[in-house]
C-alpha cells in the first residue's frame, strides 16, 4: 500500500475520535426510566449513536418525529446528556498520543461533525481536547454527507482537499470525502459496522495504524 503525504488529518467525533456511546446511551435509559419504560441494551443504543439524539429517542420510544412527544422527549435526552457529558466519555484508545504526534510533525488536525455545536465545544471543553478547526452539524446550511462540512473545514484551514484525509466510522463520513474530494479511512472500532459498499479508501482497525500517515 501506497501511503500519501498528507498535511491534515480530519475525523469524525463520535465513534470515531471520542467514544460517546456510554454518556448517550445512560441519557436515553435515565429518559426512558422517567417515562415508566425499560431500558435498552448498550449494544442496541451503540449502533444508533453516530445518527445523533433524535435517532436514538426514535429507537427508543419506537416512533418518529411526528409523535406528539417527540420534541419534548428529544430535548430532555439533551438535557440529561449535557448534564453527564463526560461521566464516561473519552478518547478512543491511541488518539492522545495521535495528536501529540501531529503537533510534533506541524501537522493540522480538525473534527467535521453532525453533533450541534452547544455539545461539541462543551465535550471538547470537558476533555481537553483543541483541534484546529471544528465544523458542527450546525455550522452550515448542509451537513453530512453533503460536502460542504468538510470542504469548509479545508477552506478555513487554507488547505487543498487532496492534502488531508477524512477519518469516520459511519457511511455518511466516507460519501462526503469522497463528494469533497478528500481520500477516507473507515475505522472498524467505531459504532457502524463497515461495509464495502460504503466507498472508503482505506480501512483500520485501531488509532495507532494512523500514524503511517503522519511522517
Amino acid at each position: 500500500m501506497i501511503f500519501m503525504a498528507v498535511n491534515t488529518l480530519l475525523f469524525d467525533l463520535d465513534g470515531t475520535l471520542i467514544d460517546t456511546a456510554p454518556d448517550l446511551a445512560y441519557a436515553l435509559n435515565t429518559l426512558l426510566k422517567e417515562n415508566g419504560l425499560n431500558e435498552k441494551p448498550y449494544e442496541q443504543i451503540k449502533p444508533m449513536v453516530s445518527h445523533g439524539g433524535k435517532a436514538l429517542v426514535a429507537m427508543g420510544f419506537d416512533c418518529d418525529e411526528s409523535h406528539a412527544e417527540f420534541s419534548k422527549r428529544h430535548q430532555r435526552l439533551l438535557q440529561i446528556y449535557i448534564d453527564n457529558i463526560d461521566k464516561h466519555s473519552k478518547t478512543f484508545s491511541g488518539i492522545d498520543d495521535l495528536v501529540k504526534l501531529i503537533k510534533q510533525r506541524n501537522m493540522l488536525w480538525g473534527i467535521v461533525t453532525n453533533k450541534p455545536e452547544n455539545l461539541t465545544h462543551l465535550l471538547l471543553h470537558k476533555l481537553e481536547l483543541n483541534p484546529d478547526v471544528v465544523v458542527c452539524g450546525d455550522s452550515l446550511e448542509y451537513n453530512k454527507p453533503h460536502p460542504a462540512p468538510l470542504l469548509y473545514a479545508c477552506a478555513k484551514l487554507a488547505i487543498k482537499a487532496e492534502t488531508c484525509l477524512f477519518i469516520g466510522d459511519d457511511k455518511n463520513d466516507m460519501i462526503a470525502g469522497k463528494n469533497a474530494g478528500i481520500k477516507t479511512i473507515a475505522v472498524t472500532y467505531g459504532y457502524s459496522k463497515v461495509e464495502q459498499d460504503w466507498g472508503y479508501d482505506y480501512l483500520i482497525n485501531t488509532v495507532k495504524e494512523l500514524e503511517k500517515w503522519i511522517y
